[in-house]
């Protein structure tokens, strides 16, 4: 006879096989802190490009399928923010163009700030 557990076991089991097979596997590792160009399509019409958003990780949320790293740049004088999600197929590729080394896990102080942020490279 099999039990409540075990049933909801298999479900548990079910679940975490259907979103391990949803997790890109070509993303390298992101952090905080660090600097990243982040490819994202973009569909004007009937023609779709890759637009190039440069800038610093200020957060990383969630995990798994859900993963969202949050993007900072400066741009035209105004500081932008924008969500990625991680695994969504909107996102052509994330590269890491400099590893910085912060002792936060979330910068949202950089908001109130005026001047840029300085963040040293990390030696890893």
């Amino acid at each position: 006879m099999i039990t409540v557990k075990e049933k909801e076991r298999d479900i548990v089991n079910i679940v975490d096989k259907i979103t391990q097979s949803q997790i890109r596997k070509d993303i390298p590792e992101i952090r905080t802190g660090y600097n990243v160009r982040v490819g994202v399509e973009i569909k004007e019409g009937n023609k779709t490009r890759i637009q190039n958003f440069d800038g610093l990780v200020v957060a990383v949320q969630g995990g798994g399928v859900s993963k969202n790293i949050i993007v900072r740049k400066k741009s035209g004088g105004v500081q932008v923010e924008r969500t990625f999600p991680v695994n969504s197929p909107k996102i052509a590729y994330i590269e890491v163009t400099r590893k910085g080394r912060v002792r936060r896990n979330k910068l949202h102080y950089l908001r109130h700030m005026t001047k840029e942020p300085k963040i040293k490279e990390s030696n890893k």
